[in-house]
């Protein structure tokens, strides 16, 4: 079992920047895969970004590749989110997930976090 708690939500406007965290516990943080998530407005949850459990290994959706770093501290049992260059579409519930397998598919992503809330203003 992990439990995941995300944090660093907020209200930007275009342009702006933001960090996200993701604090996980309650097993072998290294381990696993983890992801982020989001969920806008009348949509779908979709993929942003995974990292390896030894950090090596990154993977980005196409929206946010060149604007967005997924990076995590084992040591701290912490993933993080850099989210620069903010745009009105990034507007979402951005969701912390963790696995033992690697994917972009939600399914297969059996630990969640509760989401936090980012809105950025035109």
């Amino acid at each position: 079992q992990v439990q995941l708690v995300e944090s660093g939500g907020g209200l930007v406007q275009a342009g702006d920047s933001l960090r996200l965290s993701c604090a996980a516990s309650g097993s072998i943080f290294s381990r696993y895969t983890m992801g982020w998530f989001r969920q806008g407005p009348g949509k779908e949850r979709e993929f942003v970004a995974r990292i390896s459990g030894s950090g090596g290994g990154v993977y980005y959706a196409d929206s946010v590749k060149g604007r967005f770093t997924i990076s995590r501290d084992n040591a701290k049992n912490t993933v993080y989110l850099q989210m620069n260059s903010l745009k009105p579409e990034d507007t979402a519930v951005y969701y912390c997930a963790a696995s033992l397998v690697s994917a972009v598919i939600t399914s297969v992503w059996p630990y969640w976090g509760q989401g936090t809330q980012v809105t950025v203003s035109s």
